[in-house]
């Protein structure tokens, strides 16, 4: 499907946030969702993966979450400045940027109104998650090993399990095995909280995957399952947005 692509401005309170935009070509309305970068910032990579979703019959979006801070995007061998950037937001500020992308989806006419999707990957899957339990506009989500989900990293900040309650979404989450930042326990806690509180969840984990199994370009990336995860949320969310 032929995909057209632009560079955004979204309003945020009283700011401008920049964002990636693609959608199909012609045609519509379509489904439409929010990318949310990795902790490394809006790179070439996600926006790449928001093409794609585009070019599977989708209207999707990529905000820069990192906009208020200089030099927001370091590469993959950066662990210190993804750090230094995940630092220097906070989650009620993060909700309301992932608010005003909706709020841009809702606006435009090429879009499915009113049930929108997340997903995410790394920081992202975290950040997806948490916007599905605090906007009740998501009604689709798909975390990719989302850390800090169940356990808190930070001093004084809620996990986001803890706003579950409010989750209106279906879920669909991807973790793998030998991810060092994710312990297998705290899948198993998270799957367990998801089923307590009656929400609809499946929550896949690939033995042998690492984090960032879905980045093609880092070395951790697993063309088998990423190329199964993929497919799997195509038609995810084509059943609980179209």
């Amino acid at each position: 499907m032929e995909v057209v692509s632009s560079e955004v401005s979204i309003r945020t309170g009283a700011e401008n946030m920049p964002a990636h935009l693609a959608r199909p070509a012609s045609g519509g309305p379509y489904p439409a969702l929010v990318v949310v970068m990795e902790a490394f910032g809006l790179n070439d990579q996600i926006k790449r993966i928001t093409n794609q979703f585009a070019s599977e019959g989708f209207v999707a979006i990529s905000p820069n979450l990192y906009f208020r801070q200089p030099n927001n995007v370091v590469g993959y061998n950066d662990l210190p400045g993804a750090f230094r950037l995940m630092g220097s937001v906070n989650d009620d500020q993060i909700v309301a940027d992932m608010g005003a992308a909706i709020d841009h989806l809702k606006a435009m006419k090429e879009a499915v109104k009113p049930a929108f999707g997340t997903t995410g990957f790394c920081m992202g899957g975290r950040v997806a998650f948490m916007t599905a339990c605090r906007n009740p506009a998501v009604r689709a989500t798909v975390p990719f090993y989302g850390g800090g989900i169940v356990k808190s990293r930070q001093a004084g900040v809620k996990p986001p399990i803890e706003y579950v309650d409010g989750l209106k979404a279906t879920v669909l989450a991807f973790f793998g095995g030998k991810d060092a930042f994710i312990p297998i326990t705290e899948v198993d806690e998270f799957r367990d909280a998801l089923k307590k509180a009656g929400k609809p969840a499946e929550v896949v984990f690939y033995p042998d995957a690492d984090h960032g199994f879905m980045c093609d370009d880092r070395p951790s990336f697993h063309p088998v399952h990423s190329k199964e995860a993929w497919a799997r949320t195509i038609a995810f969310f084509k059943e609980y947005l179209g």
